[in-house]
């Protein structure tokens, strides 16, 4: 149960977090075409995924944990759903605080500036793309694992759930401005604690 647990949220954390992150594998893969026409050595983009992906992949894993926890402690319903209104109002006021943090926002803008992170932590070879990936993966993780926990609270098998949370993330990260719709949403989600704490 465990490791099927452990899968599913490793392909959901993929399908969430690709997306908002093409911006930067694309910009690798530019770069390193460049760098293979220069007659440089050439180091496949999947490399540099696969760093990003070990790194949600770890995130993954904690998840997973932290469900089975939930699960012992019967605060999850079989839907994977909170059955506690102080745990969910508590998650999402945890993560409305965070997105107003400098932490958040210092992730935020290496993962909003693709280029400037290619500038600043461009390393050769396959060991360094990986290693990229790793880092690139680690800003994302401290951008987003607050809002990923929320999953607990709309459902961690609600599609829709996932799916809002899948935008939101693509919003703050690639859209003008969406440092500034992540901020808002944090007051919403402060609100929302509240509103089911009280």
């Amino acid at each position: 149960d465990g490791l099927l647990m452990f899968v599913m949220w490793a392909i959901m954390m993929m399908a969430m977090m690709l997306p908002s992150a093409a911006p930067m594998i694309l910009i690798f893969a530019r770069v390193n075409a460049k760098q293979r026409d220069n007659g440089n050595a050439y180091v496949p983009t999947v490399i540099f995924a696969a760093g990003y992906l070990f790194v949600w992949s770890l995130f993954s894993l904690l998840a997973t944990g932290v469900q089975w926890g939930l699960q012992n402690a019967a605060l999850l319903s079989p839907g994977m759903v909170s059955t506690s209104m102080y745990l969910g109002g508590a998650l999402f006021i945890a993560a409305g605080i965070y997105q107003w943090t400098a932490l958040k926002q210092v992730c935020l803008k290496h993962c909003r500036s693709p280029l400037e992170f290619i500038l600043h932590h461009w390393r050769p070879g396959a060991t360094g793309a990986f290693r990229m990936g790793l880092g690139h993966g680690a800003f994302c993780l401290g951008c987003c694992w607050s809002v990923m926990a929320l999953l607990f609270v709309g459902g961690v098998m609600n599609l829709i759930w996932v799916a809002v949370i899948a935008i939101f993330v693509a919003v703050e990260k690639i859209f003008p401005h969406g440092h500034w719709v992540g901020r808002i949403a944090g007051l919403a989600m402060i609100a929302s604690g509240g509103y089911l704490i009280v």
